[in-house]
């Protein structure tokens, strides 16, 4: 069976264009702390996740709410009235990374499939087991540093579905767990729901270039030839160990794993996620577009399969730095 895309949606014609290029799976958000894309402008109300979930099942389609971050001890009830309403708007399955969130969910909607977050940040077999004995996980999304060998060993041990991303931002950090934003703004993506918060960002235009800063910490400069991007910590340039301005950290590229959708394939991964819910409807369609086709040409015939010059090229013109790498997926070392 071949594995489904699972695609972003961070509006309502992001839905409707990723359902029409082809994903199998829209996941979304609500307009607040709940998720981990928690930007003004983004998400969903009820009114529009309602008409999103209308629009994705008369075509067949499932639709995934992220309620991935950990609820603050003095206000859970915002993430519990989040999961009730899940269920009352009859999304298809939560994604959830808190263990009290999952138990609070058997307790009052048992029937309500859970898929386990990436911000759960399990990369065991063991701990992948221990939410499926504990809670009934039925889906997890493994984090973005394990390698194929990893994720076959996982498919191998475990007895849920395995879900692995295919293409979008990569995050160095262990998943889950990142609190840099929270260094410097106060607010992290596991708490608050957003990594370098807007209302923290400036730009200014100056004689060295354009500078971007979070909080006042500049992050990166640019020159009028660069392209540039959202300031986040984990992707600034720096001074450092006596180095002279460079990225430290992390350099902007995207994951595009379409080089190795045979072996994913083959492993039995159950579903192919796309990164990029703060994304725009037209990134949308174009990543959910290549991978649709892609997939479907590897499944009819996966010995005759090579990713395409014009899959690769309209990729690269929506990934970070214009630029992609396979992460961890390769590791030539091993």
């Amino acid at each position: 069976m071949p594995p489904e895309l699972v695609c972003p949606a961070g509006s309502l014609p992001a839905l409707r264009s990723a359902v029409d290029y082809g994903a199998s799976c829209v996941y979304l958000g609500l307009r607040d702390a709940t998720n981990a894309r928690n930007f003004a402008g983004l998400n969903f109300d009820e009114t529009s996740i309602a008409l999103g979930v209308k629009y994705a099942h008369e075509r067949g389609r499932k639709v995934f709410m992220a309620l991935n971050t950990y609820p603050q001890a003095a206000n859970p009830g915002l993430w519990r009235s989040a999961m009730d309403r899940a269920v009352d708007l009859g999304v298809d399955a939560v994604i959830l990374a808190d263990p009290g969130l999952m138990q609070y969910a058997n307790a009052h909607h048992p029937q309500l499939r859970l898929h386990l977050s990436v911000q759960g940040s399990a990369t065991n077999h063991e701990a992948i087991n221990f939410y499926r004995e504990q809670f009934g996980i039925v889906r997890a999304v493994v984090p973005r540093v394990l390698s194929l060998a990893q994720v076959q060993q996982l498919i191998e041990k475990v007895s849920v579905e395995i879900e692995v991303f295919g293409f979008g931002s990569l995050c160095v950090m262990v998943e889950g767990r990142c609190a840099l934003s929270s260094y410097v703004t106060g607010e992290s993506p596991n708490t608050h729901g957003v990594c370098s918060p807007a209302k923290a960002v400036r730009w200014k235009q100056t004689p060295q270039g354009l500078e971007s800063r979070l909080n006042g910490v500049l992050i990166d400069r640019y020159s009028d030839r660069e392209n540039a991007g959202y300031p986040t910590l984990c992707k600034g340039r720096f001074d450092a160990a006596g180095e002279s301005n460079y990225y430290a950290i992390e350099e902007p590229t995207s994951l595009n794993a379409l080089e190795v959708l045979p072996q994913l394939m083959k492993m039995g991964v159950r579903g192919i996620k796309i990164e990029g819910r703060q994304r725009s409807p037209v990134y949308v369609a174009q990543v959910t577009r290549v991978w649709r086709e892609a997939i479907d040409q590897c499944a009819a015939n996966p010995q005759r399969y090579a990713p395409k010059r014009s899959w690769m090229s309209a990729l690269d013109q929506v990934a970070e730095g214009q630029q992609h790498t396979l992460g961890a997926y390769h590791r030539p070392w091993k």
